[in-house]
């Protein structure tokens, strides 16, 4: 085995990172125990997520793979375990108080090396994980449905052959002419009518009280049967015609095995089907201090809103190391450690205003959606409201200033001006890029050249005019616009311009003032390191990883088994070893050096707006002009070594 190597580590320190009660709590009674040890199951559960592997690969790898065997301890005569025995251990983790214990159990080494003591930054980002079931059809998911409620509900089928037009007991779809129209809408809308007659029959008034299966069952069929039909063109919904709706529903199920994989976009031109994982890392170390998987679409799941749950419960934030370092948290642990994490929305910005046709001609795009959507404001040190007169509500809490919060750095899908205002308010320091305005014109004003009192509640435009804003701060100049010279540049609409002040308005312009300064510039491209730990935990072996377990939960779980695993590996590049009973780094990396990229919070010194190089830098750039430059033979010069 390969020194430095996850197998070598294991097979010399595994009883030390996997203790006994890495699994005691999971066996209060002394007797009745399985056979495995707890450092095998760890690391077993470690190897097969770091190499993602199916549960009947990994058994055999037990049995057949020597760098396995030695890892965990197995004789060369010493059998595999049943891949069953897999599912056993997961599900009796999963149903624990600690169902992240491999997580945390890595956690505490990479706390008690004290590797991350005074590093606070950290980079955010998201990818998605294609699930693992098909894409169901509405004709399919009817079908299925049915079948699940005639093999759950007691007196089911005999309820279902009575009300319903289509046998449910034949496999497969209906037998119909699929490239004949009138024959799938037809079908459709017998789908549906049998759908709605069962549940009439077995859910309707008088019907008894469910247990949670069956009830699930029906509730899964009503779904199903709603979310993407709408009535046939001409009828009013009442003489039994449906059609599938011409859109998707939101929060749409698209599979009866796995309710909660989604829809979703990366981009606007690739859709994919599964689940949301969002990993935060130090940059430095590219260790990861917290992930969590989430359905790809749906309330709970946006960037923003992860973003500030994995900032607010970072459980290395409060010493970043050593013995005084935060207890870790399970894995799976959603709960809140702030007032304010717990009502961040990403999606939380203000309606559009009323009174206006959205489809008519020339209307200028003016909204605060439109406008900067979830466009992120600056870092919580720069003044909030300096685009603004009197944003008292953007003021900087006393207490957040106080302690020393970190430093989350992201791309715009993490700065909507609720998550803004939540890092605000918990002290962290926010480096994250904004989205650009769009003007109504090409060259044109933007929301930014429109002058906010938020003590008045009004807007004045660049030509001077002043406007009141509604309770839903919405702001139209309308007759103002006739006559105005500046109305080119301004707005193409009939009835002149009008737009939406967002509440978080002083937070995300200062947020655009911030990402046009040089130091911005410089210290943004940490993010990137954040696309690399993304590309581990995402592929193995040049192949996109694809989830084997359905539920979020469950995917959550192999998500933080994955992490650890990953975290273990890097933690052996950076020379982890155990030395007088505590784990230390071999090879202890220097504190990281002053450099350019710093918090906007903290400006280095020199004029502002420039990247200052730090006092290193010109040492080393002699040393490697020196050995340039030096011809063959000539001796070196000064502060140059053959071993530098």
């Amino acid at each position: 085995m390969a020194p430095g190597s996850v197998f070598a580590f294991l097979a010399e320190h595994r009883r030390e990172l996997f203790a006994d009660s890495f699994t005691a709590d999971l066996f209060p009674s002394g007797t009745g125990r399985p056979s495995l040890p707890a450092d095998l199951v760890g690391s077993v559960l470690v190897l097969k997520e770091l190499y993602d592997l199916p549960d009947t690969q990994t058994a055999d790898a037990l049995k057949f793979d020597l760098r396995w065997k030695v890892a965990c301890g197995r004789s060369l005569l010493q059998v595999s375990f049943d891949p069953s025995t897999l599912v056993y251990w997961r599900r009796r983790i999963a149903a624990s108080e600690r169902p992240g214990r491999v997580f945390d159990a890595v956690a505490e080494v990479i706390a008690q090396t004290g590797i991350l003591r005074g590093r606070r930054r950290r980079c955010v980002d998201s990818t998605v994980f294609d699930d693992a079931v098909a894409t169901m059809d509405t004709v399919s998911q009817l079908v299925a449905a049915m079948r699940k409620v005639a093999r759950v509900v007691a007196g089911a089928g005999e309820v279902i052959a009575a009300v319903c037009e289509l046998d449910y007991s034949r496999p497969g779809k209906p037998d119909i002419d699929w490239d004949d129209p009138a024959a799938k809408e037809g079908l459709v809308s017998d789908l549906v009518n049998d759908a709605l007659a069962v549940l009439g029959a077995l859910a309707g008034p008088g019907a008894p009280k469910r247990e949670e299966p069956a009830a699930d069952a029906l509730g899964l069929l009503a779904l199903v049967a709603g979310q993407d039909v709408e009535p046939a063109e001409g009828p009013d919904g009442t003489d039994g015609r449906w059609r599938i709706a011409r859109k998707v529903a939101p929060d749409r199920v698209i599979s009866t095995v796995d309710r909660e994989a989604r829809h979703t976009r990366k981009c606007k031109s690739k859709r994919r089907d599964g689940f949301r994982g969002h990993v935060a890392a130090e940059p430095e170390t590219e260790l990861i201090t917290d992930c969590e998987m989430t359905m790809a679409a749906g309330p709970g799941s946006t960037d923003a809103e992860k973003g500030v749950k994995m900032a607010c419960r970072d459980r290395f934030g409060e010493d970043s190391g050593g013995q005084d370092a935060a207890p870790a948290r399970p894995a799976g642990d959603t709960a809140e450690t702030g007032d304010t994490a717990a009502t961040v929305a990403a999606g939380g910005e203000a309606s559009p205003a009323s009174g206006r046709d959205a489809g008519a001609p020339g209307q200028a795009a003016d909204t605060a959606d439109q406008q900067h959507g979830q466009a992120p404001a600056g870092p919580p040190g720069t003044p909030q409201d300096a685009p603004l007169r009197g944003a008292r509500d953007q003021a900087q809490p006393a207490s957040a200033r106080d302690g020393e919060g970190l430093e989350v750095y992201g791309d715009s899908a993490y700065g909507s001006g609720e998550a803004r205002a939540a890092y605000r308010d918990a002290g962290h320091d926010t480096v994250i890029k904004p989205k650009p305005l769009r003007p109504a014109v090409d060259g044109g004003f933007t929301l930014d050249d429109f002058t906010v009192d938020e003590e008045a509640g009004t807007v004045t435009c660049p030509a001077g005019q002043v406007r009141p804003m509604s309770k839903g701060r919405t702001v139209t100049f309308g007759a103002a616009c006739a006559a105005c010279p500046l109305r080119a540049r301004c707005t193409t609409a009939k009835d002149g311009r009008s737009m939406t002040i967002h509440p978080h308005e002083g937070l995300l312009r200062a947020a655009r003032a911030q990402a046009r300064t040089g130091e911005f510039k410089c210290a943004y491209p940490t993010r990137s390191m954040i696309e690399r730990v993304i590309a581990w935990t995402a592929t193995c072996n040049g192949r996109r990883v694809r989830l084997r377990y359905t539920g979020a939960a469950k995917n959550d779980a192999w998500l933080h088994n994955r992490c650890a695993a990953i975290n273990l590996r890097t933690l052996l590049r950076h020379g982890l070893t155990r030395r007088d009973g505590a784990w230390v780094l071999a090879d202890q990396p220097s504190p990281a050096p002053e450099s350019c990229r710093r918090s906007p919070r903290r400006p280095l010194r020199g004029s502002p707006g420039r990247c200052q190089r730090p006092v290193w830098w010109a040492a080393a750039y002699s040393r490697c002009q020196s050995r340039i430059s030096r011809p063959q033979g000539h001796p070196p010069g000064p502060g140059y070594s053959e071993a530098s």
